[in-house]
């Protein structure tokens, strides 16, 4: 692991709050070392950091601090990161977070992603990855307005200021990563979009060629956005993907 915060550092993220301050992240590991190095490098590019050493603690700081994004550690003393997850989204169900785990089977990766987090990074790593991952993570989930805020296509609604998606009058709830692929998609209806250009615009960074994770996202909003309706989210074969009105 990278032990020098200027090397985390080579371009500064710019990114802050509407009102101007330092974003905030909860930093939640049991090794102190990780947690020091972390807070080192994070405070170096203007991020506010608190940290937490157990899952209790976890929780109890974020209802305090409200955090923009949160690295939480799988393996904790009193819980495990996927409980701890389980009751930060609670109280924040939009609220992004990094899963940083020793474990680097695919299992271990999808258990992760499947109860909600928005990435992973795999121990040992550096400590660029870790900051590129989180700048990449808020660009994504910004609540910044574009426009007047609110896709239709169908009767399916996305309004991007409050983050609420409604389909024929029924509320669904997403996490931060799958609400911006849906966003992508509705932003581009009709349109067939590759993996690729999934990739590039939702997660924003290299994901090592792994498109069995937009597969992976993919499958969860068809769960949430088409059960038991009819499909507006459809596979071309070969090509990617394409949001269409249901008929």
């Amino acid at each position: 692991m990278t032990t020098s915060p200027a090397a985390a550092t080579g371009s500064r993220a710019q990114l802050t709050r509407p009102d101007g301050s330092a974003l905030r992240v909860l930093v939640v590991d049991d090794e102190p070392s990780i947690c020091e190095l972390l807070s080192m490098a994070l405070r170096y590019e203007g991020w506010d950091v608190r940290t937490a050493a157990d899952g209790a603690t976890a929780v109890r700081t974020a209802r305090e601090f409200r955090p923009d994004t949160v690295v939480l550690d799988v393996m904790l003393p009193d819980m495990d990161g996927l409980e701890v997850l389980r009751r930060l989204r609670a109280d924040a169900p939009l609220l992004p977070v990094v899963f940083l785990t020793a474990r680097d089977a695919v299992e271990d990766r999808i258990a992760g992603l499947t109860a909600g987090g928005d990435d992973y990074v795999t121990k040992p790593f550096s400590l660029e990855e870790v900051a590129a991952r989180l700048r990449g993570l808020l660009r994504r989930t910004s609540r910044a307005v574009t426009d007047d805020g609110l896709l239709v296509v169908g009767d399916l609604t996305l309004d991007e200021e409050s983050h609420e998606v409604v389909r024929a009058g029924e509320e669904i709830r997403l996490t931060a990563t799958e609400f911006e692929l849906l966003r992508f998609l509705m932003r581009n209806p009709k349109r067939v979009l590759s993996k690729a250009q999934i990739l590039d615009r939702v997660w924003q960074y290299d994901f090592g060629g792994q498109g069995n994770i937009v597969e992976l996202y993919i499958s969860y909003l068809r769960r949430k956005v088409d059960a038991g309706r009819t499909p507006m989210i459809h596979t071309m074969r070969g090509a990617g993907y394409v949001l269409k009105p249901a008929v």
